[in-house]
This record gives structure tokens, sequence and C-alpha cells, in this order.
């Protein structure tokens, strides 16, 4: 039973097999989300080609078991991104699990969830993973906890450590997480726990109870804030809302009670199909973050669209005009290997509040 529903994996969306520009720059001549998606695509474009702009990729939702992994490991590779700031979801359970040798199934709306139950299938809406699969991805991320020196660590050192791990021990190389590691790209995830890690790190813990590691969510926030002190300007490109979005959202305020004089991020695209009428973050509006001091308002775009649709033609135009061929790499994971005028040992004492 469990052979037969776990017999078609997810594919991956490869942008580059595809030319769409020429689509989404209809679209942009059109109406409704289909404008909206086209403006937002240029938007992005106009983010690889300003030489003082740090681009920002924060991810919510189960994007990676949804077959869009292909898409962010191409933003990567072809510096077309240069932070990451995700759900653990996606970094661990997904990228990292398949990393690993697994893979995620095309599965059934309409299963009998019982059933799955009984065979230790997961599901994801309209796609399953194995449990017990999960639970080696759980084990692996215990492992790597067990092998370093126990302290306090960011999501992004031990996410650097994860990438570490994979250079050697991959079975899939075609991953979020290798390739961040490999073009020093840092990957913040804020709610670490809430993900395979969380497991991985509990085991770790219970089994160490006097000297392990623990993750710590403000260095977190420290360290990404000196990612964006570390650029004159700033893009958001946010899949979702939710942490990830308010976490990099935050930098510019974050800096500014450190002393500094930050600019608010420049650029600012959102897919999302959050709704903003319950004032929640996931579908507040990028005009609302400016009451904040947080978005600038002359280059930003709300597409209310489902992420599998919108993100692969956005990206996939970006790609296909090819700006980021003339793109200097920023490679800000450098930012924590070395001193820099940025360095928090620099820090002014900060503004009265």
């Amino acid at each position: 039973m469990k052979r037969e529903l776990l017999k078609q994996t997810v594919e991956h969306i490869d942008i580059k097999a595809f030319d769409v520009v020429g689509l989404v720059d209809a679209m942009a001549n059109t109406a409704f989300q289909g404008r909206n998606l086209g403006r937002a695509a240029r938007i992005y474009d106009n983010m690889i080609q300003d030489k003082d702009c740090a681009i920002i990729l924060c991810l919510a939702g189960s994007l990676f078991s949804a077959g869009l992994k292909g898409v962010i490991y191409d933003l990567i590779v072809n510096n077309m991104v240069d932070m990451i700031v995700s759900t653990g979801a996606n970094i661990v359970d997904q990228d990292f699990f398949e990393a690993l040798g697994f893979r995620h199934y095309v599965g059934d709306t309409f299963a009998d969830d019982t059933v799955l139950r009984e065979n230790a299938i997961d599901r994801i809406y309209d796609t399953y993973i194995d449990e017990d699969e999960l639970r080696v991805c759980d084990m692996t991320i215990a492992e790597i906890a067990n092998s370093l020196p126990p302290r306090a660590y960011s999501s992004r050192e031990f996410i650097h450590e994860m990438g570490a791990y994979l250079d050697k021990n991959a079975k899939n190389r075609h991953s979020v997480v290798l390739a961040a590691y490999e073009h020093q790209v840092p990957i913040f995830v804020p709610a670490f726990s809430d993900c395979s890690a969380g497991f991985g790190l509990v085991h770790h813990q219970w089994n160490s109870p006097e000297e392990h590691v623990s993750i710590d969510s403000v260095k977190d926030f420290r360290e990404l804030t000196q990612c964006k002190l570390a650029s004159p300007h700033t893009g958001l490109f946010m899949i979702g809302g939710g942490v990830p979005k308010n976490f990099a959202q935050d930098t510019v305020v974050a800096a500014e009670l450190l002393g500094f004089d930050a600019a608010m991020h420049k650029y600012a695209v959102q897919i999302t199909v959050a709704d903003e009428r319950d004032g929640a973050l996931s579908g507040s509006t990028l005009k609302e973050a400016h009451s904040w001091g947080k978005v600038d308002i002359v280059q930003e775009q709300m597409v209310f669209s489902e992420a599998t649709v919108a993100l692969p033609l956005i990206a996939g135009y970006v790609y296909g005009k090819k700006n980021w061929c003339d793109r200097a790499p920023r490679q800000l994971a450098q930012v924590f290997n070395k001193p820099s005028v940025t360095s928090f040992s620099n820090i002014p004492t900060p503004v009265s509040v």
C-alpha cells in the first residue's frame, strides 16, 4: 500500500527551460493580478540592475514540497538573491530532506488520512512525504548538533553547518542549503525549532542536558540587521508572509534603534493569498509597512496569487532578462568571517527612544 501511494514524485520547475519574458510583459498591459504580476517582475528586475541593492528573499508556505525548490536554487546560483529568510519547513523538512536523497510525492486532497497515518505518510494538501524518511532528517540534524561545540548558534550558523555536512554527504546536490553554502548566501530561519530541526535539537539537548547546542533567535535578528547595514540599499522579494516577512522588514527599525541612519527597503514585492482585512501581517500591504518606516512606496507591488503560479513567472521573467549576468556577487556570509565597517563593536551610542 505505501509503495503504491508513494509512486509519483513531485518534479521541480526549471525556469531556464522556458522564455516567459514576452508573456509577462503582455500581462503587465492587462489588468487585475496579471498587471500586478507584470509590474512586480519589473520591480524585481530593477533590484537586479541596482548595483547598490542587496536582495532579501523571504520564503513562507510549503514551497519546495510543491516543486519550487529549483526556482530558488536557480536564483542563488545565478546571483539573483543575496540573503534568505525562511520558515524552517522549506529549508529543513523539504530542501535538506531532499538533499539526503528523499523525495516528495504527488498526493490526493481526497485521500483517506487515516490510511495515510497507518502507512506513516504525511500529507501537505496534495503532496505526500514519508514520515519514516522525515525521521532520518530529524536525526541527521541531531547528528550535526552532536558534532558541534556546545554554545548558542544563530540559525544562520547552524544552517551553514548543514551546508558543510551536505558538501560531504549530499545524495542530491540540487539543494538550496548547499547552493547557499557554496555561494556564501546566508540563510536565516527565525523560528528554527518549528520544523524538523526542532525535533533533532530536542533529541540532542535531551541527551546532552549539561552542555548542548541551542539556537539564539536574537542573534539571528542582529546578524540579519548586520547584513542590512552592509548594504547601501535593500530590496525584498517575499513569497508568502508570516515571520520571514516581518523579520526582514524589521531590520530597518533595528538599525535605527542601534543608532544608524538606515534607509527603508528601497524595493518590495510580495506574492500572497492572504487578505489585509483581518489586520494580520501576512496580508498587510507594503504601503502599510511604509507607515512603520520599513518599506519605501515608490517601487513596491503586492501580487495576490498562489506561489506555484506567480513565482515561476516572476523569477523566469527576471532570469530571461539576463541582467543578473552583470551583477556582482555580494557573498554576504563573508560579513561574519571578517571585520567590516558594520561590525557591531563599532555601533555608535543608541539613539534615545
